[in-house]
């Protein structure tokens, strides 16, 4: 930031120098004094454009330079084309027929423009050598999903420095957030409200670097679904997205998108249980198994304990027989210290009826 402010203040002194000493080298007349002003002025306005310019707007400014070097070739050839017209059929005056193809001239510029801005993700297809979209350097960004934002546990992953590419957070995901925080369930306006919070704590946080990304999903419909964009934003900036819904997980890998599932990556952190191992739980509920009782550890595993049905409410010791692991979370199979063993992995009542938290 220092730099760009040293740059303009070189830019100024320069530009101002320059024209103080034209203005000097002059006759210094009306029309002089004039130049010099218009100067100052542009000058001026040229710093203010410059400070005025939102950032990472690099692609749009490159479609309007594109547009407007389409429009001014154009305008020449139409300009041609209308000098003729004007001589076999209208015979303007000069100053009219001027006037006519700078405003002619003026359309067709605007109109490059605005097709340019409107299309240019599709220019790649139409011209290859053109193209508007951003090109990732360095590390791969990672595209968060309203899910892992409602979560919470991304800003905690955040804290440990894990993460070193930026997190994007797209304007659609910002708008979904939006309008589940402004919901007229109770239960989905916490979620959206925890989601704000939590995307706040994120961008106040200095061991990460946030971006809200304006940029819309290139062969996208305004009004598809969320989870599509996210597919087709995560492949156009070559991010990794990052979610806690299975079926984006599968529909993204199926894309060619790299997906970080954040319960993998909490079942990877797990410790290890082993067949033989002492754990404790407290029964909530029974299981689909008439001597089945179910529980969950403080991390949210469920625990399936032989012989626990009639101990709903109690905390109780169980030996761990089995556990099973999957992408959408982590099974324990266990019995009481008293009872006989539970139905693990390999049984397929146990396996189809149980499902685990995710």
């Amino acid at each position: 930031m220092i730099l760009l402010y040293f740059m303009r203040f070189l830019f100024f002194v320069t530009a101002t120098s320059f024209l103080f000493m034209s203005y000097y080298e002059t006759a210094r007349n009306t029309e002089d004094i004039f130049v010099f002003i218009m100067g100052i002025a542009l000058t001026v306005l040229a710093i203010v454009v410059e400070w005025l310019t939102p950032k990472k707007s690099l692609a749009s400014l490159a479609g309007v330079f594109f547009g407007l070097l389409v429009g001014m070739f154009v305008s020449w050839a139409i300009a041609r084309v209308i000098e003729m017209i004007n001589v076999i059929y209208f015979e303007l005056q000069p100053k009219t027929l001027n006037l006519v193809i700078w405003f002619v001239g003026a359309c067709i510029c605007y109109l490059c423009i605005s097709i340019v801005l409107r299309t240019k993700d599709d220019f790649r297809t139409i011209i290859p050598y053109i193209e508007f979209s951003r090109q990732t350097k360095g590390l791969r960004p990672l595209v968060l999903d309203t899910s892992v934002i409602i979560d919470g546990r991304i800003a905690d992953i955040a804290q440990t420095k894990l993460f070193d590419a930026p997190l994007i957070v797209p304007r659609f995901v910002l708008n979904e957030l939006q309008l589940v925080a402004d919901s007229g369930d109770k239960i989905k306006r916490n979620r959206g409200r925890r989601g704000l919070d939590m995307l706040n704590k994120l961008q106040n946080s200095p061991n990460i670097e946030v971006k809200i990304d304006d940029t819309p999903p290139p062969g996208v419909e305004p009004n598809t679904e969320v989870d599509q964009k996210l597919v087709a934003f995560s492949k156009n900036c070559d991010g990794r997205l990052v979610t806690n819904d299975f079926n984006l997980n599968k529909v993204a890998s199926l894309r060619g998108v790299d997906v970080i599932n954040i319960n993998e990556l909490a079942n990877a952190l797990k410790t290890i249980t082993l067949p033989g191992e002492a754990m404790q739980v407290k029964i909530l509920r029974p299981g689909e198994e008439a001597t089945q009782g179910v529980g969950y550890l403080e991390d949210g595993t469920m625990v399936v304990v032989e012989n626990a049905s009639s101990r709903i409410g109690q905390q109780v010791t169980f030996v761990v027989t089995s556990a099973l692991q999957t992408s959408a979370g982590r099974m324990i199979f266990g019995k009481c210290e008293n009872g006989s063993t539970a139905g693990g992995p390999g049984s397929r009542n146990n396996t189809n009826r149980q499902q685990p938290t995710r």
